[in-house]
């Protein structure tokens, strides 16, 4: 059974984007039988007095598991009203959709909720996916069937060639991004929650609007690590100058790894599909406050570290004993932690401009430089 509780204690903080609304999970398989992770589509009962032999499996669950499921049914029955009613564009905006996003995120509509966060729909074009497909391969397609294989060998869905096509169309299409594992890590967890062009337009849409500039160039990812360095030792000076002084490690070493996979490769699956719904309505920033939450869990393993290996070891894949106890738990001790978001958005774009200014070309307003290939039609 896959369901989430949460008791919402979250401050509200303003935020932005852009969404559109999706087609709404249907009761009804493609054979025709009701879908069984989908407990909004099941009919309470409407009698209180039947013999045990008419009385269904729903009702001989223990009250405690019966109370869940219910919850469970409730907040799917929510989500499926809100991006019935929200149009995506307006998602991230709606203070409804984040108080939703906090509450959980049933799995059986967590596609469709990214979509929305995502605004998927509104870029997606109809038979692009396939004709990039066919494309000749990209020079790093070795490499992604190699990080395929190591990232995912407990995932043989990914090992069919789907995950491979995905990279393959989006390099093909937005030629000014590097391959790097991270891509593998995150297209895979798309996948593995969407049917496999959603999951690519979902991708397109997570990568315009948050990631791609970490895979582009080099300067993004060092601006951001600089910003977060800043930001832990605000929060926790003595762990700032334990890692980045007497350890020598740098900033960008731990949060690469963290910030180009959207930690895919550091938390348990079930602690990262909850990171995963909250980034994609907050932004970058939440990514801020997840890797701070990471150092408050392992700050007992960091003091005892005696290398720059072990350091690492403890950040990069911290130990389930670290972590709260449950990813509703870790949520909250992300939201809570000392950063203030409008500030740090601020300071982002300004060290932006500066890097752009430096870094670019003066090129010719009459020169367009394309950053997408698409097929002609």
């Amino acid at each position: 059974m896959d369901f989430e509780l949460v008791k919402p204690s979250i401050p509200t903080s303003p935020f932005a984007g852009s969404v559109e609304s999706l087609p709404m999970p249907s009761p009804m398989r493609a054979d025709g039988f009701l879908r069984t992770d989908s407990p909004a589509m099941s009919s309470p009962s409407g009698s209180s007095h039947r013999n045990p032999g008419d009385m269904s499996p729903s009702d001989l669950r223990p009250p405690k598991e019966h109370n869940d499921v219910e919850a469970h049914r409730q907040r799917e029955q929510r989500w499926i009203a809100a991006m019935s009613s929200i149009p995506a564009a307006q998602a991230r905006r709606s203070k409804k959709i984040r108080r939703l996003v906090l509450e959980g995120v049933p799995a059986s509509v967590r596609y469709q909720v990214w979509a929305t966060l995502t605004d998927s729909k509104g870029k997606r074009m109809d038979g692009l996916y396939q004709r990039l497909a066919q494309r000749e391969k990209v020079p790093a397609f070795a490499d992604i069937e190699r990080d395929i294989r190591q990232c995912f060998p407990e995932h043989p869905q990914l090992q069919d060639g789907s995950l491979a096509k995905l990279l393959q169309a989006y390099l093909t299409m937005v030629p000014d991004v590097q391959y790097n594992r991270g891509l593998a890590l995150i297209a895979g967890q798309l996948l593995l929650q969407s049917p496999e062009e959603d999951a690519f337009w979902t991708f397109i849409s997570l990568m315009d609007g948050h990631l791609r500039p970490y895979f582009s160039n080099t300067v993004q990812l060092e601006v951001d690590a600089s910003l977060f360095a800043k930001a832990l030792e605000a929060n926790d000076a003595a762990s700032a100058r334990k890692v980045f002084g007497d350890m020598a490690i740098s900033p960008a070493t731990v949060c690469r790894p963290w910030f180009m996979a959207v930690f895919a490769d550091t938390l348990p699956s079930d602690y990262l599909l909850r990171v995963w719904d909250v980034f994609l309505f907050e932004g970058m920033t939440f990514l801020f406050r997840v890797g701070l939450a990471i150092f408050v869990c392992c700050r007992h393993a960091i003091v005892q570290s005696v290398s720059p290996d072990s350091v690492l070891e403890a950040l990069l894949h911290p130990s389930l004993a670290a972590l709260p106890s449950s990813p509703e738990a870790f949520i909250e001790l992300a939201l809570s932690v000392k950063l203030k978001d409008d500030d740090l958005r601020k300071q982002r774009h300004k060290l932006e401009a500066q890097v752009k200014r430096r870094t670019q070309p003066r090129v010719s307003p009459l020169v367009a430089t394309p950053n997408i290939s698409l097929p002609k039609s």
